[in-house]
C-alpha cells in the first residue's frame, strides 16, 4: 500500500497530466518574405525550435513571399513542409503574396492574383483548423486593390488591409460550431492595433472588426504586417481579446530591430504571449518580453 506522501504524489502527477491535456501550444511567426529579404540563419533558427518544440499548432500569418513569385513560394512550401512533420499548421496570404497588379481594382480575374499562393502553398485563403481546445479560423484580409482599400495615400495601395462583413459572418460560424470551452483564435495578415513606431493600423476599420471579434467570443488574434512584435489586450463590454503581433523574420525588420516569432500557450484560465528574439551574438532566437493574460 502506497504511503501518504506517494499517494499525493501520484495525485500530482495525474493533475499534472490533466493540465498538460488542457494546454494548447502555438508558435506563431509572420512576414517571412522568403526572396530577397530572406535571412537564411534565422529560418534554419526557427525550423530548429519547431522540430524541438513540437507545438500544437505552427501558425504563419502572411506574407511569405516577397513578390509573389514561384521560387519565392517553393521555399516557404518547403519551411512548411518541415514544420508539418511536427505539428498541426495554418498559414493565411499576406499582401506580399498578392499579385495586386493583375486584377487592381476589380478589373480581371482574381484569381490570378493569387494563382502562386494557392499552387505552392494551399488552395484555401482562408482555413479553419480544429484540434483539442481550440478552434483556429484564418481570415484573408489581404485582398489587392480595392475601392475599399483607397486612401489619399498614395503610399497605402496594395498595403492595406479589409475584411467584408460575409468574411466575418463565415468566422462566426465556424466558431458557433465549436466545442464549448474551445480557445477561439483568428490568424490574418494584418494588424488591428496601430504599430508603435509605424503609427498605422494596418486594418481598415478596426473599431468595427474588433468588436465583432469580441461579439463572436474571439480570445486571440494572430497578425503581423508590421514588422514590428507587440501584444496587446483589446477590452471590450463583450470579452477582452489578446492580439499577437509577431515580428518579420528577414532584414525588413522596422526601425532597426530584431527578427522575433511569439510562442504561445493557451490554458483555460490564461493566455501566455512570449516573444522570442533574433541575438545574432548567440545566432539563435533568444526569451524576450512575456505576458499573460486571464480568459
Amino acid at each position: 500500500m502506497p504511503r501518504q506522501g506517494e499517494a499525493r504524489g501520484a495525485d500530482a502527477r495525474v493533475d499534472q497530466r490533466e493540465a498538460d491535456s488542457l494546454t494548447t501550444t502555438l508558435f506563431h511567426c509572420s512576414d517571412l518574405h522568403f526572396g530577397h529579404p530572406a535571412v537564411p540563419e534565422q529560418y534554419e533558427a526557427i525550423e530548429a525550435i519547431i522540430a524541438e518544440r513540437r507545438f500544437d499548432v505552427v501558425a504563419i500569418s502572411g506574407d511569405l513571399s516577397q513578390r509573389a513569385r514561384s521560387g519565392e513560394f517553393q521555399r516557404a512550401r518547403v519551411f512548411l513542409q518541415h514544420a508539418e512533420r511536427f505539428s498541426e499548421v495554418i498559414v493565411v496570404p499576406g499582401n506580399h503574396d498578392v499579385a495586386w497588379w493583375k486584377a487592381p481594382l476589380g478589373f480581371g480575374d482574381p484569381l490570378a492574383m493569387v494563382s502562386n499562393y494557392r499552387r505552392f502553398i494551399s488552395e484555401d485563403l482562408e482555413p479553419v483548423l480544429r484540434i483539442a481546445g481550440a478552434t483556429i479560423v484564418g481570415l484573408n484580409t489581404s485582398q489587392g486593390v480595392t475601392r475599399r482599400t483607397l486612401t489619399w495615400n498614395l503610399r497605402d495601395i496594395s498595403i492595406i488591409g479589409d475584411l467584408r462583413r460575409d468574411q466575418l459572418e463565415r468566422a462566426r460560424g465556424e466558431f458557433e460550431r465549436s466545442r464549448t470551452g474551445d480557445a477561439r483564435i483568428i490568424v490574418m495578415h494584418h494588424n488591428p492595433v496601430m504599430g508603435e513606431l509605424s503609427r498605422r493600423h494596418g486594418l481598415k476599420n478596426t473599431h468595427r472588426i474588433l468588436g465583432a471579434f469580441a461579439e463572436m467570443g474571439v480570445d486571440l488574434v494572430l497578425c503581423g504586417h508590421d514588422h514590428q512584435e507587440a501584444v496587446h489586450y483589446i477590452e471590450h463590454t463583450k470579452k477582452g481579446t489578446v492580439i499577437s503581433t509577431s515580428g518579420t523574420i528577414s532584414n525588413r525588420a522596422r526601425g532597426g530591430r530584431p527578427g522575433s516569432v511569439n510562442s504561445i500557450r493557451i490554458t483555460p484560465e490564461n493566455i501566455e504571449v512570449s516573444t522570442l528574439v533574433w541575438s545574432a551574438d548567440a545566432r539563435s532566437f533568444v526569451p524576450g518580453p512575456s505576458k499573460c493574460f486571464e480568459r
